[in-house]
């Protein structure tokens, strides 16, 4: 007769395999489908079939390398539950700092028409479309495999999030309607912005996707997304807020202010590394 293992075992068990109680429990969570507080009291029932075959299955991917994020399938982006793989960058907070930035640099009922360049997961435009009562979001990407996630996602926000977020498919500003063309609000991106030869940790560089990851033959400062094409969409006094590198900061500060903005600074993260251009624009 089989022993029967608990949560609470296999918990303890996966802790030590992993070197992580952490990320133990992110996987028991998903593998037994239950919320942090219902598993603390189901930690003495017996673990089912499926649930333990999940769990072991999620626990030799994150031995083999793969990103909890991707092993889990799903991650936390302010107050979104997104859906990830490796289409698509995985959500950190240091975006979710870019977000809070831009929301505060607008006053939001003013805003009705923003744009999120490259959204791969959604997470920043569906984070713009749930603060911005009035807003349509455009978000552009030109992966199509990215584009689909990003649907998944608005499709999985709730019935607020679908008719508010529009995903088009293209290159950066190209991407977008002729009649948004001096309309925009805001615009809040996250481009490719890494050296193609600096050296990223081994699970950024093999696991995550390289065309949301490296600046290619733009370069680590592409104006593209840093603010030389965006006067020609901004409406008077529109936002534009950019997450760079820190090695970037005067560049994009040169960027910006050779393009026209009428106010440029780039803010820092919690680490005080230079993290987000944010600039303002006369518009036309």
């Amino acid at each position: 007769m089989s022993e029967v293992r608990t949560w609470r075992a296999v918990l303890a068990e996966t802790a030590a395999i992993l070197g992580s109680d952490g990320e133990a429990r992110w996987i028991a969570e998903e593998a037994s489908g239950m919320g942090r507080a219902e598993l603390v009291v189901h930690l003495d029932d017996p673990v089912p079939a499926r649930g333990g075959a999940h769990l072991s299955r999620m626990v030799e991917r994150r031995l083999n390398g793969e990103p909890l994020q991707y092993v889990l399938g799903r991650w936390g982006f302010r107050d979104l539950d997104l859906m990830v793989d490796r289409r698509v960058l995985i959500p950190r907070p240091e975006t979710e700092q870019v977000v809070g930035w831009a929301l505060e640099a607008v006053v939001p009922s003013d805003v009705t028409i923003a744009v999120d360049l490259g959204t791969g997961s959604g997470a920043i435009a569906l984070a713009l479309a749930r603060e911005l009562a009035r807003a349509t979001v455009w978000a552009t990407d030109v992966s199509r495999d990215a584009l689909d996630v990003a649907r998944a996602n608005t499709s999985g926000a709730g019935m607020w999030a679908a008719p508010r977020v529009r995903l088009v498919e293209g290159w950066w500003w190209d991407a977008l309607p002729a009649e948004l063309e001096g309309r925009v609000d805001l615009v809040v991106s996250n481009p490719p912005y890494i050296a193609d030869d600096e050296v990223l940790p081994a699970e950024v560089e093999v696991w995550e996707p390289r065309l949301a990851l490296r600046a290619g033959d733009g370069g680590p400062v592409d104006d593209r997304a840093d603010g030389g094409e965006a006067a020609g969409w901004l409406a008077p006094g529109g936002v534009l807020v950019v997450e760079i590198a820190p090695a970037l900061e005067t560049a994009v500060l040169e960027l910006a202010d050779a393009a026209g903005a009428a106010q440029a600074e780039v803010r820092a993260d919690a680490l005080g590394r230079p993290r987000a251009l944010v600039s303002r624009w006369s518009g036309g």
